[in-house]
């Protein structure tokens, strides 16, 4: 009984992400003006949509790839990028990152979804900060019970720069596995056609 109600949950769960439109299908429209903080949104949702077209279309095959039996398969890749995620979000929210026992969501359109709704909540809140607002914000983790801050000029290079190199490696890894991403993705304009 209870596997078959997990399996009409997940089953109800897929055909609402399939009814709902996620983040970054396409890139925003630019802002007006170049800030700081603009910018740090923009590398965001150029995150997002690389991700959202790495990770659409992905087949079981695809997920249990790996290179080599030491490397990450694309499940494991995407569950990292996940977690990346997570500490830009906190990032923006000025919240500590703490290295948590949680395992990601196990279920891969769980999983594509939090990560894409992660990015969007913190691209979204880094257009609204003014100059003053985002000198007051940190990546601060906490490890071991200590904690450490850093200035969110190292989200760039650190999480944001991490998650697109490893979003590449989705693009890598499901291209060997015989399973392009779609055509008509242009990265450059930020549309699919």
């Amino acid at each position: 009984m209870c596997k078959s109600l997990l399996l009409s949950l997940l089953f109800i769960f897929s055909i609402q992400t399939m009814a709902q439109e996620l983040p970054f299908s396409s890139i925003p429209k630019a802002p007006v003006n170049y800030s700081a903080s603009n910018s740090i949104s923009r590398m965001i949702q150029g995150l997002g949509f690389r991700y959202h077209w790495a990770t659409e279309g992905l087949k079981a095959k695809d997920l249990k790839y790996r290179p080599t039996e030491e490397s990450r398969s694309t499940m494991g890749t995407i569950q990292h990028i996940y977690s990346l995620s997570k500490i830009i979000l906190n990032a923006a929210k000025n919240k500590v990152s703490k290295r948590s026992k949680d395992q990601p969501p196990e279920h891969f359109d769980e999983l594509r979804i939090i990560t894409l709704n992660n990015l969007s909540e913190a691209s979204e809140l880094f257009l609204n900060y003014n100059e003053n607002e985002l000198n007051e914000l940190n990546i601060i983790f906490e490890r071991g019970g200590k904690q450490s801050k850093f200035p969110i000029w190292n989200l760039i290079n650190g999480p944001i720069a991490d998650a697109l190199y490893h979003t590449g490696q989705v693009v890598s890894f499901r291209r060997t596995s015989g399973n392009q991403i779609s055509k008509g993705v242009n990265v450059f304009l930020g549309i699919k056609s």
